[in-house]
This record gives C-alpha cells, sequence and structure tokens, in this order.
C-alpha cells in the first residue's frame, strides 16, 4: 500500500532507476582528489521511512521470493557484506513492483525475460 500511495500508483516513473534514487537506495560513489577509492554507499537522499520499510521486506524477500533469495546468496558467495546484500535485494523488490504495476500481469515467481 505505501509503494502505491507515495508513488502515485508508479505513474511518476518511467524506469527502475528513477524509482530506485526516489527511494534513496540507488549507490553513491564518494571520491576526492586524494582518495579514489572510497567505500560506496547507498545516497539516502528518499523518504527514510520507505527505505526501511523496503530494507525490512528485503529480510523476508531473501529467504522466501526465489528470484531474490538467488541474488543474495550469490552475492554473499561472492563475499559481499549481507546488508549490502539485503540492499540489492531491495531493489530487485523495486523493480519487480515497477514490472507488475506497469505491466497489469499478475507476479508469477516462475516468470522468464524474453529479453534474455
Amino acid at each position: 500500500m505505501l509503494l502505491i500511495i507515495h508513488t502515485n500508483g508508479f505513474s511518476d516513473f518511467e524506469n527502475t532507476r528513477q524509482l530506485s534514487a526516489y527511494f534513496g537506495l540507488c549507490p553513491q560513489i564518494r571520491q576526492s582528489g586524494i582518495s579514489l577509492n572510497g567505500r560506496g554507499n547507498i545516497s539516502k537522499s528518499g523518504n527514510k521511512d520507505l527505505r526501511k520499510m523496503m530494507f525490512m521486506c528485503s529480510l523476508s524477500a531473501s529467504v522466501y521470493n526465489k528470484a531474490c533469495k538467488e541474488q543474495f546468496q550469490r552475492l554473499v558467495a561472492k563475499g559481499k557484506c549481507r546488508k549490502v546484500a539485503l540492499i540489492a535485494v531491495s531493489n530487485k523488490l523495486l523493480k519487480q513492483a515497477l514490472a507488475v504495476a506497469k505491466s497489469g500481469i499478475p507476479y508469477d515467481p516462475e516468470y522468464v525475460s524474453i529479453k534474455r
């Protein structure tokens, strides 16, 4: 419900990058002239309550959503921090929600994209 309310039914966004930036979940690299290999963070520019909600949803999705579980396990196996993997899962959930809202087709966990 909160996603639909705060995004005006997803009508304000054309793609997932815009949606991720609105929620403050997009990666942001901080570099200066001296330290070029700074640690990246999320931008945190969006609504903090929505970001918290998506993070909590990613905890559940990393266990029960097949695609999110595979992504979470793959990132942790690569050596990524669990929180970084959960932020990636949050972005995946946003992508899934936007795809369902834009297409009008109900969510299908076995769906395979034709573009692959």
